[in-house]
């Protein structure tokens, strides 16, 4: 019997786990790739399909999964519905994520009008800048603010996550702006190197990087067929710490 999906099955372990940054985006695969087959009406699913799907072994599916409970049985797979459930309670998406961009640039606008957010979750609720030119202006269905009010705003709108989106040089004053005003988890766009204090989470996207990643398959693709070798690809990033990180590179 499927559970309900306001509530995850029993036997689904608490998700105060700290597990490497790769199976945390493994889980976020698996989940896209359940609601896919979800929505095309499928019930159940193997290991082996969402290996296929999320370019791992079926092995390294069950690993994943098996720090979080017990899942699927053998033979039949895993229940769809209720994997869902389990993924979206793991990944912390059983509830609203309210969210604050600073930077109005032209990555922050495209952040602000990404609808996947809101589909997910993330709900973007201010946008903040420097530039006198922007601020009071409407952006992206939003009012610009003034970075200078960040702190006073948080402390009465209480937002989670900051997504920073300004220039390399004002990164890590802006950052830590961000930390007095008591937000504990900030998604950085800036190309450089930052430090924040134990007790907040800093997630980096750094572009460039993953380019290099791009262009270091492409150089080592199989001349036979053409194919990179994704065991090569994906080993070095296995040996990362927790997700949960007080620094990270740029």
């Amino acid at each position: 019997m499927t559970p309900s999906r306001s509530h995850p099955p029993a036997h689904v372990a608490p998700p105060l786990r700290r597990i490497a940054q790769p199976a945390v985006r493994r889980l976020s695969l698996y989940l896209r790739f359940l609601e896919d087959v979800h929505e095309r009406g499928l019930a159940t699913v193997s290991s082996q399909e969402l290996a296929r799907l999320g370019g791992t072994s079926p092995a390294q599916v069950r690993k994943d999964l098996s720090v979080f409970g017990s899942f699927g049985k053998r033979g039949l797979g895993y229940t769809v519905a209720e994997l869902i459930t389990a993924l979206r309670s793991i990944l912390g998406l059983g509830r609203e994520w309210r969210v604050v961009i600073v930077g109005a640039g032209k990555i922050g606008t495209a952040l602000a009008q990404y609808a996947g957010f809101r589909q997910r979750g993330f709900s973007v609720v201010a946008v903040y800048d420097n530039d006198a030119a922007k601020i009071g202006g409407r952006w992206a269905g939003h009012t610009v603010r003034d970075v200078a009010h960040l702190e006073s705003d948080a402390a009465r709108e209480r937002p989670d996550i900051a997504v920073l989106a300004v220039p390399a040089e004002r990164a890590q004053g802006t950052l830590d702006r961000i930390v007095r005003a008591g937000i504990g988890g900030i998604l950085s766009f800036a190309p450089v190197q930052l430090h924040v204090p134990p007790g907040v989470t800093l997630q980096t996207v750094n572009m460039a990087a993953e380019l290099e990643i791009l262009s270091y398959a492409l150089a080592n693709r199989d001349p036979e067929d053409g194919k990179e070798h994704r065991s090569d690809v994906q080993s070095a990033p296995l040996d990362k710490p927790a997700s949960r990180s007080t620094r990270h590179s740029g």
